[in-house]
């Protein structure tokens, strides 16, 4: 047996196990929910580069929230769209890893800029006028590359624990994205340390439908939790569409 294989020919995605007369009904709330994730999160990104007034520290943290989400929704929903209608199932086993690494990578940058938000908001709340000597563009530059090696930190062995491993003939992930347990399962090595990194019991379907749903509702309801709700976002993108609507005039 050729230990090589799954590495040269790469991998194929079934979508969702059980479901796959599905498909086709699931793509349309999918695709839906991600071109709404697409569009609030790009507007949101826009309105406050564009608007002077919203370039402090809540507002930063909102724009790499929002760019995080814009990518994790990427990095997942285009291949499982294809899948759902071409049957476009197949990925290198390189662009596998790649693609967890993305996945996995942006889970913890999502919880790291959410950390920073909440101290953001402490600091105001708590010492409203240190606020500015203390969110110094310094710090917050700090905080960015903090959130960043941590992410990388986190997630860069799992990487490697699924290099280490020896694969077999079987290449099939039960799945619609790459995820480390899923990659790990086509080995004929010892997982035991992988189930420990990222292991879950529960129903595949079950875990694959909210790893789905996790990767394109929270990005879509981001924009409309801390942005429409935000008065100066309001502000920012009334002024944003009049300077737009002056331009085409």
């Amino acid at each position: 047996m050729n230990l090589s294989d799954t590495r040269v020919a790469g991998c194929l995605l079934t979508g969702i196990p059980g479901l796959e007369h599905l498909h086709i009904w699931l793509s349309v709330p999918f695709c839906t929910v991600y071109i709404a994730a697409l569009a609030g999160n790009g507007i949101l990104i826009c309105i406050i580069l564009s608007q002077p007034s919203l370039h402090e520290p809540m507002y930063i943290f909102l724009s790499l929230l929002a760019s995080a989400d814009v990518l994790l929704s990427t990095s997942t929903m285009p291949k499982a769209l294809a899948n759902f209608w071409l049957g476009s199932s197949h990925i290198s086993f390189d662009g596998c890893l790649t693609q967890m690494f993305f996945i996995h990578f942006l889970f913890v940058a999502d919880s790291a800029i959410l950390l920073a938000m909440a101290f953001d908001r402490y600091v105001a709340i708590c010492s409203p006028l240190r606020y500015a000597t203390i969110l110094t563009r310094k710090v917050i530059g700090q905080i960015v590359a903090a959130t960043l090696t941590r992410s990388f930190i986190i997630m860069f062995p799992s990487v490697f624990l699924l290099k280490r491993l020896h694969y077999c003939r079987i290449n099939i992930i039960a799945h619609t994205f790459c995820e480390h347990m899923g990659i790990a399962r086509l080995s004929c090595s010892d997982i035991s340390i992988n189930v420990w990194f990222g292991g879950k019991h529960i129903p595949r379907y079950v875990h694959i439908l909210l790893a789905n749903l996790y990767v394109v509702i929270p990005p879509m309801l981001n924009p409309i939790i801390y942005g429409v709700r935000t008065k100066q976002i309001l502000e920012g993108a009334k002024q944003m569409f009049s300077n737009l609507a002056k331009e085409f005039k």
